[in-house]
């Protein structure tokens, strides 16, 4: 079903342990055991592998998640089989997301924050602790995707997909295609006026430090400030900032390189799933970012059992392999692999070779500094919008 394409990329089996940048190394899935303020099932309630005890399930759920980021069919078969609604909204970046629940505005169950935002709303005692004798199909996980820096005790998260951050080329087009971020950053590029940027602080200022050859979590304000110049020149030619169609833009024609998250790449270049021929994804030879979302309950979810309940729903192997041949990013999830498409698991553009894992960053928490990338951010921005 997958187009052959054209990637630089690394390997699942070394992208967590290759990284560095203070992860912690992953050994095995967490063990059962209950979390504070978890509901125990009462005894007598109708207890069903994939639906939990449905004497305690909501009759809906809030999910805060990314765009066009699970199987609608999905939804609908949870509440054909567990009666309960799913109601899903969406935010563009982490900072939304945090900022969404730090103001109080929605009760949300269920959150899916990337891994430096994980470990920030820890900190910050935003995330529930987690029952995994209700999400049983934790087990399921592959060893490398657990237990990592952002929640090294595993407590609070599930992980739901990981992928890369590089750029998609319309090779219909762009006929000079080089696996570096100097097709992107280049101010006489002649494909000036259709790129596109991600709208995301940390994964753009991010893409600018590691064109200029600094660590994409760089604190020193001169190497910070450094990226915010780069990003104000490269705007003259960057036709959108833009997180959830950026997909949509490279398919229609308007751009022909897109900075872009690995599955929004990779289904663009798929015509069976609205795409088209012709468009590639690369993860740049200086390097790129390496991330995993993650499913995790805020503290005040007015529903976490159900969450849970969810969550492990989710986890099923089947139902696992059917979200992520939908989605298009690598899933953490190995007993899925067995349902995935033999064609899926060998693309190396999700599931990829490791000849460039030692180039892969995280994004880290950076502490204090958050405030210094705010700034950078803001100026850059009102510089662009002053253009």
């Amino acid at each position: 079903m997958k187009k052959s394409l054209i990637y630089t990329l690394m390997a699942a089996a070394v992208i967590l342990a290759a990284c560095g940048g203070g992860q912690t190394t992953a050994t095995e899935a967490p063990a059962r055991t209950e979390a504070p303020g978890a509901t125990e099932a009462p005894a007598g309630g109708e207890t069903t592998e994939r639906c939990g005890d449905q004497s305690q399930l909501a009759e809906e759920i809030f999910l805060y998640t990314w765009v066009e980021y699970m199987d609608p069919e999905i939804l609908t078969q949870f509440e054909e089989e567990c009666g309960v609604q799913v109601t899903e909204t969406n935010f563009d970046s982490n900072e939304t997301l945090l900022a969404t629940l730090q103001a109080g505005g929605a009760d949300y169950d269920i959150v899916v924050p990337s891994d430096y935002m994980v470990q920030i709303m820890v900190d910050e005692e935003m995330l529930m602790e987690l029952d995994w004798n209700v999400i049983t199909n934790i087990e399921h996980m592959d060893p490398l995707n657990v237990n990592q820096y952002f929640d090294p005790e595993q407590q609070y998260t599930v992980p739901y997909f990981w992928g890369t951050s590089g750029f998609a080329v319309d090779t219909n087009v762009v006929t000079d295609l080089e696996p570096s971020w100097s097709m992107m950053f280049d101010p006489e590029s002649p494909y000036c006026g259709q790129i596109s940027m991600l709208d995301d602080e940390r994964e753009t200022i991010g893409a600018a430090l590691i064109h200029l050859g600094y660590s994409v979590n760089d604190t020193d304000p001169a190497h910070l400030e450094e990226a915010k110049s780069l990003l104000i020149e490269q705007s003259e030619c960057v036709k959108a900032y833009d997180s959830q169609t950026n997909d949509d833009l490279i398919i229609s024609g308007e751009t022909v390189l897109g900075h872009m998250w690995t599955g929004d790449a990779i289904l663009a270049g798929l015509p069976d799933s609205g795409g088209r021929e012709g468009i590639t994804y690369v993860i740049p030879q200086e390097g790129a970012v390496i991330w995993q979302d993650n499913m995790a309950i805020p503290v005040s979810a007015p529903n976490p059992y159900t969450a849970m309940v969810f969550m492990n729903y989710l986890n099923d192997p089947e139902i696992a392999a059917q979200n992520a041949e939908w989605v298009g990013y690598g899933t953490p999830n190995a007993a899925a692999k067995e349902f995935i498409d033999p064609a899926i698991l060998e693309d190396e553009s999700v599931y990829p070779p490791e000849d460039v894992a030692a180039n892969l960053q995280w994004i880290e928490d950076v502490g204090d500094a958050l405030e210094l990338y705010d700034r950078i951010w803001t100026e850059f921005k009102a510089a662009v919008g002053s253009q």
